[in-house]
């Protein structure tokens, strides 16, 4: 095979050709295979990384051909120099070897007399990880299969670093920069790695570990059509590249994708949590190894003991701080969902029960922890990467000196017996404050007199009692409590020019924190009573919410009647602000707007399904989707968010709050809301996403009637291209999709609960191209959006004005 000519799969999905990374055919070239139909080209594997062909003025070519040893072999056309060679040990002769090209992406060369396989591509990957194939380790010759990285994007020679199955039990997924570790996936229990929380999730599936093979990737039935693969990039990063034969690759998922994702961020004996500020800190019975060196920001050092343990003796503690604790048997402390440490030992314990009393009689044992799928596991020295998370991971049990505990109990007993002394508002005052000052000494290093926070509570601040009464204790202070001063500066005091826009609650901010970290601060209205409800209500919810598709809550502010939230910043703002202006429409190409509306799809089966809390968003619209700085979506505003109980699917309120033009009929009408609720929501976006038209801009009822009446018209007459977004060229986007995509607004939007698909079956009616059966959406009742107040009875109008308010609103 020369230089111009390709082998093509069976099922034309890849393609082996010569190719070079720039495109230039005058330039170095490289044999390599990639996906045969899809641009632009994403080569997945390369067999010459180290040589490249030297290209000259010769006339000469390379060529790709089975040598008489019976390899195959790469050429060079000007000395006939072996460039590179599958290097095959008592091969056959050429007469009965055949390489071919299967429709894995596998190039595998067999014997053809026998069949017997020779040589495969998989059994040497280069950066990516297709499907089916595995790394790990060969049982057979010892090698180790890992994924390295190109050295840069145009430039496929070996980079800094790989990806690959820790030869430990149970096994880990790591990325090393080098020899060393990089991120690390935590423990496999048989169904997923535990310190990936997004593999918690029902719809992702098809991953397996075996013993003596490694990791590999099945793909699910119902994902036919869709490419998926694992990549690790030039920068470090591990990811996971999905294309539904659409124009480009999209990442679903990456890592390191956070601070606390970097292997050992915050050293031994520390926990990193994302949405603390700061993001690492000492596990109980622990303080900082150096305090300046933790003041500035460096937390490699980690932490030491505290307090001496019984079973250390006589030895003496690295830690000034230490002392007995009078010949007290040393406890274990838990620590709940967490990404489990590094450099564990497994001990063949099958039951939960027996974990805790072989680590309590063997001084050596720090921590131990059970996990199903695994069974016990014990850790002997410094323990290192720890990473808290929201939802998902294990229980660690950390040994304690007995002071460190009882100390523990002690606290817990005032708190309990202050929380029954009464209900009054000074009493709820003193444990507010009381959650607050602790907060802010554990994170800042910084211990004010109280007193004179309790004075505020007397001073007859009604919206602030109203929030301590209505608040359990310290439940929504899991997060970073911010000074109002240090708000003020990074604002500019608010000001004119930092603001970003103004929504039904107050206005939001832009800041830069005195790390140089942007955030946005949502600042409550003060006479809104709905305010103090929302802040309440996202302080509880989100700090207890993680996804790459939801905005990440950085903290709070209560100062006298400022009532602030803390948010990370999202620099392309939200979908509105690109989606219904004209001029900036034309900048979310349809690649973008279907990411979108997949990334939200997701959120939303988080929230539904996937999360430690069962949440109903309630107000699903354009000016709720952020957008970061790769347009990625995330679902912002939890204010009115309800959560639900694993045994109630339905739930009614005399107190309907949303967005017009968002709300399910039921909702409106009877004040009836479920999941279905945010699904009907979900389709109205979807099909402004597709239009670029607000679901209240059809003012005519004769004519136009509403947005999911004009779009079922259209599809029901073979005509839904015509909704298409008129900013965006016909050649610029897949037909299928937009048909598919208008047809699964519908569906999501129609008058009755019952007849909408749940969020699950939403991402896989997105994600399976047209393989899975879906229901045909119902003519809906047709009809117009009046103003923007309104009435729980019918009204009867034949003309409605236009309505481009977002503002969600409340009707009682």
């Amino acid at each position: 095979m020369t230089q111009g000519q390709t082998l093509i799969s069976t099922s034309q999905i890849y393609e082996l050709g010569f190719f070079n990374p720039n495109n230039d055919s005058a330039a170095n070239q490289y044999v390599g295979i990639w996906y045969k139909n899809i641009l632009p080209r994403k080569v997945v594997w390369v067999a010459n990384r180290e040589h490249p062909i030297i290209v000259t003025d010769s006339t000469a070519t390379a060529n790709l051909t089975i040598g008489s040893d019976g390899n195959l072999n790469l050429v060079d056309g000007n000395n006939r120099s072996v460039i590179w060679s599958t290097r095959i040990v008592g091969s056959p002769s050429n007469n009965s070897t055949i390489a071919v090209l299967s429709d894995d992406g596998n190039l595998v060369v067999t014997n053809g007399m026998t069949g017997h396989v020779l040589w495969q591509s998989f059994d040497h990957p280069g950066d990516t990880l297709l499907p089916r194939a595995e790394m790990g380790f060969n049982d057979e010759n010892g090698e180790r299969r890992v994924l390295t990285c190109w050295k840069a994007e145009t430039d496929p020679s070996l980079g800094n670093f790989t990806v690959g199955v820790s030869p430990q039990t149970p096994p880990q997924l790591f990325v090393w920069n080098g020899s060393n570790p990089h991120w690390r996936s935590g423990q496999w229990d048989r169904t997923k790695f535990i310190g990936v929380p997004e593999m918690e999730s029902s719809y992702l599936n098809g991953y397996k570990v075996e013993e003596g093979v490694g990791f590999s990737y099945q793909p699910p039935y119902n994902f036919t059509g869709m490419y998926a693969m694992f990549v690790i990039s030039s920068k470090g990063l591990f990811k996971v590249l999905v294309n539904d034969q659409g124009t480009d690759w999209h990442t679903n998922w990456e890592a390191p994708n956070s601070s606390c994702d970097t292997y050992g961020v915050c050293g031994p004996f520390a926990v990193c949590n994302n949405f603390k500020s700061p993001i690492c800190n000492c596990l109980k019975g622990f303080v900082p190894k150096s305090n300046e060196e933790w003041r500035n920001g460096n937390w490699k050092g980690g932490c030491v003991r505290r307090t001496e343990l019984l079973c250390d003796g006589n030895s003496t503690s690295s830690s000034s701080t230490s002392h007995t604790s009078g010949g007290k048997k040393d406890g274990f402390w838990k620590k709940s969902m967490v990404k489990l440490p590094d450099l564990h030992e497994y001990v063949q314990i099958d039951y939960a029960s027996d974990c805790n009393p072989w680590c309590q009689s063997n001084c050596s044992c720090l921590a131990y922890a059970f996990v199903n799928g695994i069974g016990c596991l014990v850790w002997f020295g410094g323990l290192v990467d720890i990473q808290e998370f929201s939802s998902g991971g294990a229980d660690l049990f950390l040994r304690l000196a007995h002071s460190e505990l009882v100390g523990d109990k002690k606290t817990k007993k005032v708190v309990i017996s202050l929380a029954a002394i009464g209900t009054t508002a000074a009493i709820f005052g003193a444990i507010f404050f009381a959650c607050y000052m602790r907060r802010r000494a554990n994170q800042k290093g910084d211990i004010k007199d109280i007193t004179k926070h309790f004075d505020l509570i007397e001073t007859g601040d009604t919206s602030r009692n109203t929030l301590i009464q209505s608040t359990k204790p310290c439940d929504s202070f899991e997060l970073s409590i911010f000074d109002f001063d240090s708000i003020l500066v990074a604002t500019n005091h608010f000001s004119v020019t930092n603001k970003l826009g103004q929504g039904g609650f107050g206005s939001v901010y832009k800041g830069k924190l005195h790390d140089g970290t942007d955030i946005a601060v949502k600042r409550l209205s003060s006479n809104s009573g709905q305010g103090i409800e929302e802040l309440k209500n996202e302080m509880i919810l989100i700090s207890k919410l993680q996804h790459r598709n939801l905005v990440r809550l950085l903290g709070c502010c209560i100062y006298k009647e400022e009532k602030l939230i803390i948010y990370e910043f999202m620099p392309n703002k939200s979908l509105d602000f690109f989606l219904f202006d004209s001029r900036r429409r034309s900048e979310l190409n349809w690649e973008r707007r279907f990411n979108i509306i997949h990334g939200v799809a997701k959120g939303l089966l988080y929230l539904h399904r996937d999360s430690s809390l069962r949440v109903i968003h309630r107000d699903l619209k354009a000016s709720n989707i952020l957008l970061d700085g790769k347009m990625n979506p995330k679902i912002s505003d939890f204010g009115l968010a309800r959560i639900f109980q694993e045994s109630i699917d339905l739930a009614n309120t005399h107190r309907v709050v949303g967005t017009i033009g968002y709300m399910s009929p039921e909702y409106v009408m009877g004040g009836m809301f479920s999941e279905k609720s945010d699904v009907y929501s979900f389709g109205v976006l979807l099909l402004e996403t597709v239009s670029g038209k607000r679901n209240t801009s059809f003012h005519d009822c004769d004519q136009q009637l509403s947005l999911i009446a004009h779009a079922w018209q259209l599809w029901s007459e073979g005509r839904a291209l015509e909704l298409m977004d008129e900013a965006l060229l016909a050649d610029s986007y897949s037909s299928a999709d937009v048909v598919r995509c208008v047809e699964i607004g519908l569906v999501c939007a129609q008058d009755h609960p019952t007849d909408r698909p749940t969020m699950p079956e939403v991402v896989l009616m997105l994600t399976d191209n047209y393989q899975t059966h879906r229901p045909k959406p119902q003519r809906p009742l047709f009809f117009c959006q009046s103003s923007l107040k309104f009435h729980l009875q019918p009204q009867v109008a034949t003309k409605c004005s236009a309505n481009d308010a977002t503002i969600s609103i409340e009707g009682r």
